[in-house]
């Protein structure tokens, strides 16, 4: 869904627009201005300092000798205040941390100033720690540049208590909604095998049944 949504592969049907215009037909370079991506391939080269590939990001801005200006530098330091990067700046990719490199490929898709932020699987490889603090920035940022950020998550109870609204892929209904409103209309309890795991709307976990 994610890469349809971003333009790397064709729709299987219906419609996706973008500020009215049909995703097809807005083209690559404007797309970029529109819509950032963080994915779960690596990236291109590990070599590369954090400096260098914050500023990646604005290269749908740059011009065709990728020189930044003002405004760009702004951008870039703007981003790595609001996750804390400075004392990375000068780090090479391969030398950091799983959740360090994460806050850094947040950052370079906040530095190509998108109304739209699309990760897949964000807090994936990282531990309980790292998982809240990520869904808790990516909360903060949502709130502070009015941007809207989409994710895919397995981390449903995490999802539960820090997104403004879920998706639940069913496969039937697939219902959209605030988390309190899922609860409500018990769509969290057709997720798994009722005899194995139930869902307690109080709390807004799942329990294993003995």
């Amino acid at each position: 869904m994610l890469r349809t949504i971003g333009g790397f592969q064709s729709k299987i049907s219906g419609s996706i627009q973008i500020e009215g215009k049909e995703l097809a037909s807005i083209d690559t370079l404007d797309l970029a201005t529109k819509i950032s991506v963080v994915l779960t391939e690596p990236i291109a080269s590990k070599n590369m300092s954090v400096k260098e590939l914050l500023a990646l990001g604005r290269q749908p801005y740059t011009n065709w000798l990728g020189k930044l200006s003002a405004d760009d530098i702004s951008f870039i330091t703007k981003s790595v205040s609001l996750l804390e990067l400075e004392p990375f700046l000068d780090k090479k990719c391969y030398e950091l941390s799983d959740g360090q490199l994460q806050r850094v490929m947040i950052a370079r898709a906040l530095v190509q100033d998108t109304s739209i932020i699309l990760l897949d699987e964000p807090t994936t490889h990282l531990d309980l720690y790292h998982k809240v603090q990520i869904l808790k920035l990516l909360k903060s940022i949502a709130h502070k540049t009015e941007k809207t950020i989409l994710f895919t998550s397995h981390e449903i109870e995490l999802s539960i208590q820090l997104c403004d609204k879920m998706l639940i892929l069913d496969g039937q209904a697939n219902p959209f909604e605030e988390p309190c409103k899922l609860i409500e209309h018990k769509n969290f309890e057709t997720l798994f095998p009722a005899d194995m795991i139930s869902f307690d709307a109080n709390s807004g976990s799942f329990k294993i049944k003995n």
